[in-house]
């Protein structure tokens, strides 16, 4: 039988995997968004959309350089949910 302390163990653990599968990409977004915004400022540039591409390029180089690492923790997260079934099923 599943009890509340289960289910809070399982919300816990897919909120930590959300955060941490969200991070790296997060970072970067808000890293090249700081340089670009440190770099308006410098030039006097006040273009709004002037953030949009460079983020674009680096959210996508992150993913395809730790895709591999994601996808595996989740998959292993989603096979420990699977493996217990079982056990919530009750």
């Amino acid at each position: 039988m599943i009890t509340i302390g289960d289910i809070n163990a399982i919300v816990s653990s897919a909120l930590f995997m959300v955060i941490k599968m969200s991070l790296p990409v997060l970072l970067t977004s808000m890293t090249i968004g700081l340089v670009i915004s440190i770099f308006q400022t410098v030039t006097s540039i006040q273009e709004q959309t002037l953030t949009f591409v460079p983020k674009v390029i680096g959210v996508f180089v992150m993913i395809i350089l730790i895709g591999n690492w994601m996808l595996t923790e989740l998959s292993g997260y989603i096979t420990l949910l699977w493996s217990d079934f079982s056990k919530y099923v009750r």
